[in-house]
């Protein structure tokens, strides 16, 4: 059906604020854009190259850094444009395109870690039934199922924003957020927004299950089993936990930042607090498996011409 809104494009405000430097922005985001997808393209390469990484563990690692691919050019590319852009304007739909594309990049990146606690759970708490739990079949359904759940439930509940119409055009942020967007409409949003409330928690309350569950179980083994051992799981689990960590950390500061008047703030640190979910978790996430992991750090090295 066609979108018969009476506004066809958006300005997303925070540009102007950015004006007397965005050349040092386009510079910033032009090289972290730039190093992410170095970052995630040498992860990725490592474990496809190195039959000895073809582990669940792993995969679910090449998983991670195929999202992250994904949740940085769905954003990056458009902050630089929009920096070199005279109106900093956005068409209706390239913003709802935007908006998919970031939304199920978060809802994708916490069934991956979902998903990679489990099977860090069940190498811990079963090791000698890992391989025959975690089977090949398995983790392809567990791959697959890590993405078309989120596609596909986020698509459903999107459907509602995509038939609103708009009476504003100002979005006070750098990039389009289904919450800003909403916001616009020219009629009263309240069931939308239930509606969205229920589906966020059908979808994040189970992964938060499994995450909780799968850390519970690791820490009950973990008081049972010996100093190295219990030393050797909390090395398995970092980096996993820092992932869920940088993650959590951004979508804190996202709920802060769209939720809450943060009009008293520099525009500097909104800018920081709107974008760390979309930008730390994709440079930084390649960096802790790359450098915590051992069997990943070592191949990463040879890699390198100064280690060999």
């Amino acid at each position: 059906m066609e979108n018969t809104s009476a506004v066809t494009s958006f300005m997303l405000t925070v540009y102007k604020e950015m004006e007397d430097l965005k050349y040092f922005y386009f510079t910033v985001f032009f090289l972290l854009y730039l190093l992410t997808l170095c970052l995630n393209i040498l992860i990725i390469g490592v474990i496809y190259s190195e039959k000895s990484l073809h582990e669940p563990m792993y995969i679910f690692v090449c998983n991670l850094a195929v999202n992250e691919m994904y949740g940085s050019t769905s954003l990056i590319p458009s902050i630089l444009g929009q920096l070199i852009s005279c109106s900093q304007e956005i068409s209706l739909g390239l913003c709802l395109a935007q908006i998919y594309c970031l939304h199920t990049y978060g809802f994708v990146e916490f069934s991956v870690l979902a998903i990679m606690s489990y099977d860090r759970y069940i190498a811990i708490c079963h090791p000698l039934r890992y391989h025959i739990i975690m089977s090949s079949q398995k983790v392809n359904f567990l791959i697959a199922l890590s993405w078309i759940y989120p596609l596909s439930a986020f698509g459903m509940y999107f459907i509602l924003t995509t038939k609103l119409t708009f009476c504003s055009r100002f979005i006070p942020k750098v990039y389009c957020n289904n919450f800003a967007l909403v916001k616009l409409s020219c009629f009263d949003t309240s069931v939308h927004s239930v509606i969205g409330l229920i589906a966020t928690v059908l979808f994040v309350l189970p992964a938060l299950l499994m995450i909780l569950f799968s850390y519970a179980q690791i820490l009950r083994i973990c008081l049972l089993v010996s100093k190295e051992s219990r030393i050797k799981a909390v090395q398995t689990c970092t980096p996993h936990l820092l992932a869920v960590l940088n993650y959590s950390i951004g979508g804190l500061f996202e709920i802060i930042q769209s939720r809450f008047n943060m009009s008293y703030l520099p525009s500097t640190s909104r800018m920081f607090m709107s974008v760390y979910f979309l930008v730390f978790p994709p440079l930084l996430n390649p960096a802790i498996y790359g450098l915590s992991v051992q069997n990943i750090r070592v191949r990463v090295l040879k890699l390198l011409p100064v280690w060999k």
